[in-house]
């Protein structure tokens, strides 16, 4: 199990239960500098300060007698936000049709950056249309993914 799956486990049935859906999380690792950011929202995707510190402060006491992460590391609890990064493919289904920002890990066709509209969403991956032409991106090469918000 790698640490991010531990760390999900460990957390996600007490976001659960303060009433929030556990968007997903980024775990950095760099030494001192690491970094836990948790994405959390309520059903009608809005969250408050008051709400984000709550949930940190009981997060922040799991992790601290869990002792999930043996370095230090900065927490930070937050709302997914306008630019929303996707990381289930549930999350991708329900922004299906909306412009997507996408870094692979790994070349495609010799690129790594995408920017379009997400045409289908698959059990495998997208299908993203960038200056007229459709890429196919295996969730598995997928770095990072997150909504291009509309103003």
């Amino acid at each position: 199990m790698t640490i991010e799956e531990k760390i999900k486990n460990a957390l996600k049935p007490t976001v659960e239960s303060m009433g929030f859906d556990w968007w997903g999380m980024e775990y950095m690792p760099a030494g001192r500098h690491t970094l836990l950011r948790v994405f959390i929202e309520k059903a009608d995707g809005t969250v408050n300060s008051d709400e984000t510190y709550a949930v940190c402060k009981q997060i922040s006491a799991i992790l601290d007698v869990e002792d999930v992460i043996s370095s230090e590391f900065r927490l930070e609890v937050s709302s997914p936000g306008m630019d929303r990064l996707l990381f289930t493919p549930e999350q991708y289904t329900r922004y299906k049709g909306e412009e997507v920002q996408v870094r692979t890990s790994m070349a495609i066709l010799g690129r790594k950056r995408f920017k379009g509209p997400m045409s289908t969403v698959t059990e495998s991956g997208i299908e993203l249309e960038v200056d007229g032409e459709v890429f196919e991106i295996p969730f598995d090469l997928i770095d990072k993914a997150n909504v291009v918000p509309k103003f």
